[in-house]
């Protein structure tokens, strides 16, 4: 759950930014809720150094923060973006053909390089002497040992002059991180985020802290918890960098069933004891001890991924969900349903033989007086023994004549009343008879209520038949008395039949045990007051509730909602507060055989003083009741507990309700709801305004997260990596039994057979944030991504020096075109992305921010103007600089700079489609090839544009020249061509270089290709209801859509015509 508090104020370049230029501030004003910092001291690596990208304070131009990464060539860096020395010379030609600088001031800053004509030759001898070295080292290797070539031993002395250089400092924890002079040549996800946590802890950023929904202390987290930090940390980073004081509140679930499993388990394999072997006291210290080291090991892991009673209440006799296994009530979301379409055998807990289900088994009993029988069918035979009516439709004429009479039961003689009941009753369905029993089946609980009938429970706690079953099934397993059951009346010639029946079978999550309703004294809750009013709260619009399509699963579930038991029957977990009063003179002192001598209070000393008012002068003892409070009840109090409540604090006061709640959609009534509830009663107000709901994460073959299917994988694996030796211990150390460990091994081995490769922290939520389907190779390649970014950054930086200083304004109206159009480029990278996150699209805002570092930022950019070259440097380093830190604090978004001018975007676009179509054109063997080229331009705005960005086209094109043409001049021969838009076509003139046959067999592909995407518009465009339905901008732009294919077939079809007459040809592609 996020809180935030008051609205940001806005900076101080989005105060000064004027759309289409201005002076933009590049200072980010710290806000007052920060604590405030020393002066600074001058740091190892300047104010250049690139950090990690958790920092929660907001950078200025003394303090960035950044996802280290990569780009391979950034903007504005002139000959440093050339990747190869064909580009670098290609380049150097540029700037000296411009007038920028001559060749000696460039010989001055760049080493000579091979002379291009020789390269080929030189790399011919670099792999023969290569070669001989290679012989001459394994010609020496039994006397000499290895050696390493001269080439490696070269690197490796460069890499040694200055080590220090490369390693940060050891910095005393909690203090900020030391940086080494030098970025590492090599980016570590360990080096790089390590320390940095415990600074932001210790410095206070996370001081005003969403509630993360509380994982159970049953084990370490798994992937899915980290997709829940991983989307709730950045919702809080994100508020804290727009200026809002925000509030995230961690924590850990005791998850009372699941844990006093988990323990039980890990007894019985380690001990071979059971809890009541060892007591509640000893078990309860059991629980502790594993609490304490899991609870531990959660909040250590959620470091390690950066994460930033006055009730209605009554005791009574009620049906609910009873675990044989577990001895304990379980809540419905605790129980997994089985759908049997035909007669299937189960293995079932405490039973060395399969157990029969699917099948529907019908037999008769006895009327009074000799009247005949009555058939009736079940698909659980065994629960016969508590029979205490059958029940008929009121209009059966069948069974009219036996309204008001009995059945015998042929075990124990009871007489079972022939009642009436047109609500339970389908007379089509079977014979139109309906067995009764109302202690261990839900509708008949409710006939046996509405009809007062008898209510016999014939099992035990832990499932065997009582004394209540009759003394000839007393003892038995219950599944063992379903088959004793048949043949004793098969033996009185009571059994009729079994067939098939499909069904849906109630098994519990934890023990996989078939869930058996019984009647239990249980504590419950009212519902109905508190459910209507969370209706109310999402109808109105207090809770939003993303997406909106589980609105109407909230409506239908709180609209249904029955009586909630909060009761269970375990040892581990909050015991409820609740005290028998036994008196002195109590001939019988049973706990909880009276209702009326209970009392509820906030503690024993409070119950003690409820009891002397409800009984004065009496003397009494007090005995607590044994049982918890179920999960989902303490869980409901998170929003409200962790604040301070039920005192008035400042934090209550401050935070409570809260802004958003983000959690899992699967647990939206069984958490969600509880907490809206008891927030709105206890609180006043309704918890949070808003509720995000993620999906369930999934492995990436799209199965649901399982520790059977061995795919449940610890984040922090995935942030250290972890060898396949290591998963597969992991496997051996925990609760699954002998075949599920051989399932899970086997799923381990086949998904991760070289193990898991180390990723980061950065590259782990960066990847979670951008798809549900989680494939750990995916994690790798943004881990991949991540060293491509640092590197960038590590070559930028030395491109701005040691010596450069941001400006404390930028002017944006001096500025090149090409550094105008890429940070408008940026500004639109930033729109969407806070965007996204404002919508609660992360997937989207991870997409924005990728493609402005790999489409945007990573392309080399020139700036073809004029000026004299040191101006003409400061304003690209000064561009450069703006894209380096906003784009890193993209992972941190803030209000974007009015930078935007989609005039100058467009205009830029074009010169660089104009470069990839030219260099499309160009024969796979012409590398080296300088060839002349022309633009033909249909307009002289085009025109225009193309004159303007002609010296770019030609450098990055690798062009001799590029001549602009007019609609009235001839095209040159032998060209090949291609459409950059429908106003703009490029030739390069290729001189006999090309095959006419394979130029024809392109053209007809193209072709092709084109046709169907106008046939496919086409279709649209006609079908009805089109022009009515399809708003008018869409319309207008499959119109252009349209016009532009054609445009393009009919250009394709004059160069075939050329070709087929072998004149002047050339290859077109679009």
């Amino acid at each position: 759950m996020v809180k935030v508090k008051a609205q940001p104020t806005p900076t101080a370049a989005a105060k000064s930014a004027v759309a289409g230029g201005g002076e933009v501030s590049t200072e980010t004003p710290r806000r007052s809720a920060r604590p405030q910092q020393a002066a600074k001291k001058k740091r190892s690596r300047d104010d250049n150094s690139f950090l990690t990208h958790h920092q929660p304070q907001l950078p200025t131009a003394e303090t960035h923060t950044a996802i280290v990464t990569q780009t391979h060539a950034t903007a504005l860096l002139h000959i440093g973006v050339a990747a190869t020395a064909w580009e670098r010379h290609e380049v150097k030609l540029w700037i000296v053909r411009e007038g920028i600088a001559s060749n000696e001031a460039l010989q001055e800053i760049y080493p000579p390089e091979p002379p291009l004509a020789k390269e080929k030759e030189e790399k011919k001898l670099k792999a023969k002497a290569k070669a001989k070295e290679a012989a001459r080292l394994q010609a020496q290797a039994a006397s000499d040992g290895p050696k390493k070539s001269e080439k490696k031993q070269r690197k490796k002395a460069v890499e040694d002059e200055n080590p220090e250089d490369f390693i940060d400092p050891d910095t005393p924890h909690g203090q900020k991180k030391f940086l080494a002079s030098q970025m590492a040549k090599q980016y570590s996800p360990a080096a790089v985020e390590k320390l940095w946590y415990a600074w932001w802890e210790s410095s206070g950023y996370f001081g005003a802290d969403p509630v993360l929904p509380p994982p159970n202390v049953t084990g370490a987290l798994h992937i899915g918890h980290a997709l829940t930090v991983a989307i709730e940390d950045a919702i809080i980073r994100w508020r804290r960098m727009s200026g809002y004081n925000a509030l995230w509140v961690p924590g850990v679930d005791h998850a009372g069933i699941a844990t006093q499993v988990v323990v039980e388990k890990k007894l019985m394999r380690e001990k071979k004891l059971t809890r009541h072997d060892i007591g509640r006291e000893e078990f309860v210290y059991e629980v502790l001890k594993w609490k304490d080291e899991y609870g531990g090991t959660i909040l250590n892991q959620l470091r390690r991924l950066g994460a930033s009673l006055d009730w209605s209440r009554e005791r009574d006799y009620r049906l609910v969900n009873w675990d044989c296994t577990l001895r304990t009530a379980i809540s419905d979301v605790e129980v997994d349903y089985l759908d049997i379409k035909e007669e299937t055998m189960l293995k079932v807990p405490g039973y060395n033989t399969t157990v029969q289900f699917g099948v529907l088994i019908s037999f008769a009993y006895p009327l009074e007086e000799g009247l005949g029988e009555i058939i009736v069918a079940t698909t659980r035979i065994e629960t016969m023994l508590g029979d205490t009516a059958i029940s008929v439709h009121p209009e059966d004429n069948r069974y009219k004549h036996l309204h008001g009479r009995y059945a015998i039961h042929p075990f124990n003689g009871r007489k079972l009343k022939i009642i009436c009941d047109a609500e339970l009753v389908d007379p089509t369905f079977g014979t139109g008879a309906v067995k009764i029993t109302p202690a261990h089946d839900p509708n008949d609980f409710e006939v046996g209520k509405r009809r007062s009938l008898e209510f016999i429970n014939i099992f035990t706690d832990d499932g065997k038949i009582n004394n209540y079953g009759g003394a000839q099934f007393e003892g038995m397993p219950r599944f063992t008395a379903r088959v004793a059951v048949i043949e004793a009346l098969k033996a009185k010639g009571l059994y009729k039949e079994t067939k098939k029946n499909e069904m849906c079978l109630g098994v519990c999550s934890r023990t996989n045990d078939v869930v058996e309703p019984m009647i239990k004294p249980q504590w419950f809750v009212n519902c109905n007051t508190m459910a209507k009013a969370g209706i109310d709260a999402v109808r109105s619009k207090r809770i939003e509730i993303i997406p909106q399509q589980y609105e109407q699963d909230w409506y239908r579930w709180l609209a249904n909602i029955r009586d909630w038991c909060v009761s269970r029957q375990l040892w581990w977990g909050h015991r409820v507060p609740a005290w028998y009063v036994v008196l002195e003179d109590d001939q019988e002192n049973i706990l909880g055989s009276d209702n009326d001598r209970w009392v509820v209070a906030r503690n024993e000393s409070e119950a003690n003083l409820e009891a002397h008012q409800k009984y004065p002068g009496k003397k009494f003892e007090l005995h607590q009741d044994p049982d918890v409070l179920g999960t989902w009840f303490s869980s409901g109090l998170f929003p409200l507990t962790v604040l301070g409540w039920p005192d008035d604090t400042a934090d209550v006061k401050a935070f409570y309700p809260g802004s958003v709640l983000e959690t899992g959609h699967d647990i939206l009534f069984f958490w969600v709801a509880r907490m809206v509830m008891m927030g709105m009663q206890l609180g006043g107000d309704v918890p949070f305004q808003k509720v995000y709901l993620h999906p369930m994460i999934r492995d990436a073959h799209g199965r649901k997260m399982s520790k059977s299917l061995g795919n449940v994988i610890d984040p922090v694996d995935v942030i250290n990596g972890i060898p396949l030796e290591g998963l597969l211990k992991r496997l051996e150390e925990g609760n699954l039994d002998p075949n599920e460990l051989n399932i899970a091994s086997d799923g381990k081995k086949k998904d991760f057979p070289d193990g898991i490769a180390e990723c980061g922290t950065d590259a782990l939520r960066f990847a979670l944030s951008d798809k549900i389907n989680l494939d750990i190779k995916r994690v790798v390649g943004y881990r991949q991504w991540c060293n491509k970014l640092w590197n960038a950054i590590r070559f930028a930086m030395g491109k701005l020096g040691d010596h450069y200083t941001p400006p404390a304004t930028i002017s944006v109206t001096i500025m090149p075109p090409i550094c105008k159009w890429i940070l408008s480029v940026l500004n639109k990278a930033i729109g969407k992305t806070v965007t996204s996150l404002e919508a609660y699209k992360f997937s989207d805002a991870t997409s924005a921010i990728y493609s402005w570092w790999q489409y945007q930022a990573i392309k080399p950019y020139f700036f073809n103007d004029s000026q004299e070259l040191e101006s003409a440097r400061a304003a690209s380093r000064d561009a450069l600089w703006v894209c380096l830190d906003t784009g890193l604090r993209l992972l941190h978004p803030f209000m974007p700079c009015e930078w935007a001018d989609d005039k100058l975007e467009n205009q830029i676009d074009i010169a660089l489609d104009t470069v990839n179509k030219l260099r499309s054109l160009k024969p796979p063997t012409d590398t080296n090839e300088r060839r002349p080229a022309f633009a033909l331009c249909r307009g002289q705005e085009i025109a225009a544009i193309v004159q303007c960005y002609q010296s770019l086209v030609v450098t990055l094109s690798s062009i001799s020249s590029l001549k602009i043409l007019t609609e009235s001049d001839e095209t040159p021969p032998d060209c090949a061509t291609a459409v950059v838009n429908k106003d703009l076509s490029v030739y390069l003139q290729l001189q006999g270089a090309l095959n006419a046959e394979v130029e024809l067999e392109k053209l007809r592909k193209k072709r092709e290709e084109i046709q169907k995407l106008q046939h496919a518009l086409s279709q649209k465009m006609e079908a009805s209801g089109y022009r009515g339905k399809v708003p008018q901008n869409v319309q207008e732009e499959d119109m252009r859509k349209l016009t532009s294919f054609l445009e393009q077939l009919e250009i394709i079809s004059e160069a075939e015509k050329k070709l087929d007459a072998k004149t002047d040809f050339w290859n077109l592609t679009v």
